[in-house]
C-alpha cells in the first residue's frame, strides 16, 4: 500500500519503530550458513543494547562511525544504532586497503571505527596495527593516535578480543550504563535532515569523496525503491551485495525495513551461497549487479536450485545487459524484476522501472521513470539547456533525494549540484516520449570516433546476442588518427569456438560501420570494484597497451 506522503520527514528510528510495531514477531534478518535469525523486535532490542553501549562509551551526536566489514551479522544493527544516537555511519569499501584506509580516516576526521578480520588477502586488523601502532600501546579509551589525531576508539565486529579494540560483547554489556531517560533524550534531539550516513564515491575521477546522506535522503529511497517492487511484509529478499555500497544499506536494507520485509542477507557473494538462500529461504526477491546474474545461470548447478518463489529483484549497479534481463525473466521467474538506476549522491535511486510494467521492452531495454519526489531530466551539459525527448545529454535530478554535500569538499559539491539545485550524475542518457530513460554510457566512456558520438552500451548489447558470447565491455581505445576506436573485450564461454575476426564480422552490415569494434581482445573475467561494476577505467588504460599504434 503506497502511503499518502511523498517525502516522510521521520528518523530511521522512527520508521524501524513503525516496522517493529506493526509487525513483531516477523522475520528481519536472517542467514542460510549460520544459526543466525532475528524477528523485528528482536532485531530493534539488538539495535537499542548496541546504541546505548555505544553512548555509554562517550560516542556523541555527529561522531563519525566507520564500519568497514562484509555483510555480517550486526552490520545491519550497527546502521541503526548509529542513526537512533545520531552518529554517522561512515561505510567503508571492503576493497580499501591501507592508502585508502590512511586517507579515509585523515579526511573524514573519523572519531570511531569498527572492523572484522579481512576480505581475501587483506587482514584488516593487521593494517590497523600497521597504521595506528599506538594501538598496541595506549590504553583502551585512551587512544591518542599521531597520524589520526580525531581516532578516539576501535571496534571488532564480532565477540573476539584483540590488543586496543573493543568487542561487540563489551559494546553490548555496557548498555546498563546508560539510562532509558537519556537515551530518549538522544533521540528526541534528533532531526531527519541530519546527516547519519557516508559513502565515499570510488575515485575513479579523482580522490574519493565523502558523500553526506541524510534520514531524509535515505529513509525515503528506500520506501519508494520497495514500492516499485511492491514490497510488502510477505517478501523475503536475499541481499548479497555489499552493505558498504548503497545498493546494499539503501536498496536494500531500507528498503525491506520500511516495509518489513525479511532481509535474507549472504556475507559475501558467492554464486552458490544466493542460489542456496534464495531456495532455504524461499525468497521472493534478490539483489545484484548483471556480472551477479550473469555468474549464476551459467553456473554448472544452476539447474540444481529451484526459484519459483522468485518474483522480483533489483538488477542495478552499471549498465544491464537486455539480453541478461531477459534470462533472469525466463530462468529465474523474476517476472517483475526491476532497474533502479542513480549514484551515491541521489540516495542512490532516481529512476525505476516498476514491477508491472506493462511493456517487456520498458523493462529490460530503459531504467524506468523518475522516482516519486524526484524530478529527473535531460540537459545538454555543455550550455545546461534542457533537451527534448529524443536527445542524448547527460541525466540530471532535484528532490529530497540529492546529498547534502561532500563532506570538507565545497568546491566539488557545487560542481556537482548547479544553482537550480540538480545533481549532475555524470551519465549520458536520453528520454523518450513516454518519459522513460535509457542510459548509454558515462560521458567519460562515452566514444567520439573522429566526430561520431559512440554509446558502448549500444554496441555491448548487440554483441550480448552473438553465440559464444558470455559478456562483453566496449571501451574507447586511443587513436591517432580518429581520437578514438571502438575496442571490445570479451568473456567467451568455455569451449566457444569465435575468433575476434568473427565478432567484427557478426557486426558487419548489422549496425553502423563506425560503431563496430575496430579491436577485440578476450578475457577470462573483467576487473571488478567490490561492488561488482566492472572497472572501464583499467579495460582503457590496457586498451592503450594493447594497441599502442590504433
Amino acid at each position: 500500500m503506497v502511503r499518502n506522503e511523498i517525502v516522510k520527514e521521520a528518523t530511521l528510528g522512527q520508521l524501524l519503530a513503525e516496522t517493529v510495531k506493526k509487525y513483531p514477531n516477523q522475520t528481519a534478518v536472517s542467514y542460510v550458513d549460520r544459526d543466525y535469525k532475528q524477528t523485528w523486535k528482536e532485531f530493534s532490542d539488538t539495535v537499542d543494547t548496541m546504541a546505548m553501549g555505544l553512548m555509554a562509551m562517550g560516542i556523541k551526536k555527529g561522531e563519525k562511525v566507520a564500519v568497514w566489514a562484509t555483510n555480517v551479522p550486526h552490520w545491519v544493527a550497527l546502521q541503526f544504532a548509529t542513526a537512533r544516537i545520531g552518529a554517522i555511519l561512515l561505510t567503508i569499501n571492503t576493497n580499501y586497503r591501507s592508502e585508502e584506509i590512511d586517507y579515509l580516516l585523515k579526511q573524514s576526521d573519523c572519531e570511531n571505527i569498527f572492523i572484522t578480520n579481512g576480505l581475501r588477502d587483506a587482514n584488516y586488523l593487521e593494517i590497523l596495527y600497521g597504521l595506528i601502532p599506538e594501538l598496541k600501546t595506549h590504553q583502551r579509551g585512551a587512544l591518542h593516535s599521531s597520524t589520526y589525531p580525531s581516532l578516539k576508539r576501535v571496534f571488532f565486529l564480532g565477540p573476539e578480543k584483540h590488543r586496543g579494540l573493543y568487542s561487540m560483547s563489551e559494546v553490548m554489556s555496557l548498555a546498563v550504563v546508560t539510562e532509558d531517560e537519556e537515551y530518549q533524550q538522544r533521540q528526541n534531539s534528533l532531526d531527519p535532515h541530519d546527516v547519519i550516513n557516508m559513502q565515499y564515491t570510488s575515485g575513479t575521477t579523482g580522490f574519493p569523496k565523502g558523500v553526506m546522506l541524510t534520514h531524509i535522503n535515505i529513509g525515503n529511497n528506500g520506501y519508494w525503491i520497495g514500492a516499485g517492487q511492491n514490497f510488502s511484509h510477505t517478501d523475503r529478499i536475499c541481499i548479497p551485495v555489499p552493505l558498504f555500497h548503497c545498493f546494499g544499506c539503501v536498496l536494500g536494507v531500507m528498503a525491506c525495513v520500511n516495509h518489513g520485509a525479511a532481509m535474507i542477507l549472504v556475507e559475501v557473494y558467492d554464486p552458490v551461497d544466493v542460489m542456496m538462500s534464495i531456495e532455504m529461504e524461499k525468497c521472493t526477491g534478490v539483489y545484484g549487479v548483471p556480472t551477479m546474474f550473469i555468474n549464476m545461470m551459467d553456473h554448472k548447478l544452476f539447474n540444481k536450485f529451484d526459484f519459483s518463489s522468485l518474483r522480483t529483484g533489483i538488477m542495478a549497479g552499471s549498465p544491464c545487459p537486455v539480453k541478461s534481463m531477459n534470462d533472469c525473466l525466463e530462468k529465474m521467474n523474476m517476472t517483475e524484476v526491476t532497474i533502479v538506476f542513480g549514484l551515491t549522491e541521489a540516495s542512490p535511486g532516481m529512476t525505476q522501472t516498476m514491477y508491472n510494467e506493462p511493456s517487456i521492452q520498458k523493462k529490460c531495454e530503459t531504467v524506468g521513470k523518475s522516482m516519486p519526489g524526484i524530478e529527473v531530466k535531460i540537459v545538454d551539459r555543455k550550455t545546461g539547456e534542457t533537451l527534448p525527448a529524443g536527445q542524448h545529454g547527460e541525466v540530471v535530478c532535484r528532490g529530497y533525494n540529492v546529498m547534502k554535500g561532500y563532506y570538507k569538499m565545497d568546491e566539488a559539491t557545487a560542481e556537482a549540484i548547479d544553482q537550480e539545485g540538480f545533481l549532475h550524475s555524470g551519465d549520458i542518457g536520453v528520454m523518450d516520449a513516454d518519459g522513460y530513460f535509457t542510459i548509454t554510457g558515462r560521458i567519460k566512456d562515452m566514444i567520439i570516433r573522429g566526430g561520431e558520438n559512440v554509446y558502448p552500451k549500444e554496441i555491448e548489447d548487440f554483441l550480448h546476442h552473438m553465440v559464444g558470447i558470455q559478456d562483453v565491455q566496449v571501451v574507447g581505445v586511443p587513436s591517432k588518427k580518429y581520437g578514438e576506436q571502438p575496442g571490445a573485450f570479451v568473456i567467451p564461454y568455455p569451449g566457444a569456438d569465435i575468433s575476434p575476426e568473427d565478432i567484427i564480422d557478426f557486426c558487419q552490415g548489422k549496425i553502423a560501420w563506425f560503431k563496430t569494434p575496430k579491436y577485440v581482445h578476450f578475457l577470462e573475467t573483467f576487473p571488478l570494484t567490490a561492488s561488482g561494476k566492472v572497472m572501464k577505467m583499467k579495460l582503457r588504460k590496457q586498451s592503450a597497451e594493447l594497441w599502442p599504434d590504433a
